[in-house]
């Protein structure tokens, strides 16, 4: 009876060891060198995203607005159509972390008054983006939340594939990442 916890012991801990060793060989994300604030404001359609708790109403024309403010952050507005055909609308900030650089930020749709305050906020990298601003990739280092955004509603394949094999390279499981739909527009 010993042997076989002893054995299953030895077991767990090689598996353990090489799920750390798996997740250990993933390189930490990294976002882009650098964006121009300016040329990243205005209108974003979200063509694809990874499931996420706080989108899980969220199933048509999913859009999302940034404007610089007087302090220096980020207006946000997100909106959709949920599946009551309502539309829902989100307003937050966004805090650049990495300035001059401007590729990572943190968001928060807490109440004004305490958005201030370094809680309650999500992490928002630029991945990639291309040059002309008209495609972004935007995750977090925890390759937990994942949006592929376009100034357009609509991407041709061959622009969504790139940026899909991209995701794939950094180590982000795409199984679930899934297209929005966009009708509205």
């Amino acid at each position: 009876m010993k042997i076989k916890h002893i054995f299953f012991a030895i077991f767990l801990s090689l598996q353990c060891h090489a799920v750390m060793a798996d997740n250990s060989a993933i390189a930490p994300i990294r976002a882009v060198d650098s964006v121009n604030v300016n040329q990243y404001l205005g209108t974003w359609y979200e063509i694809a995203r990874k499931p996420m708790f706080f989108q899980r109403s969220c199933v048509q024309d999913v859009q999302a607005r940034y404007a610089l403010t007087a302090q220096g952050t980020l207006s946000v507005e997100n909106s959709c159509i949920k599946e009551d055909k309502q539309k829902s609308v989100a307003n937050g900030e966004a805090f650049i972390l990495n300035a001059p650089h401007n590729s990572q930020l943190e968001v928060s749709f807490l109440p004004k008054a305490i958005r201030g305050l370094p809680i309650g906020r999500g992490d928002y990298w630029i991945l990639k983006r291309d040059d002309q601003y008209q495609t972004a990739l935007v995750g977090d280092p925890a390759r937990k939340y994942l949006w592929l955004l376009a100034r357009t509603p609509h991407i041709s394949n061959s622009v969504w594939q790139s940026y899909l094999e991209y995701a794939k390279q950094i180590g982000y499981d795409v199984s679930d990442f899934k297209a929005t739909l966009q009708i509205e527009h």
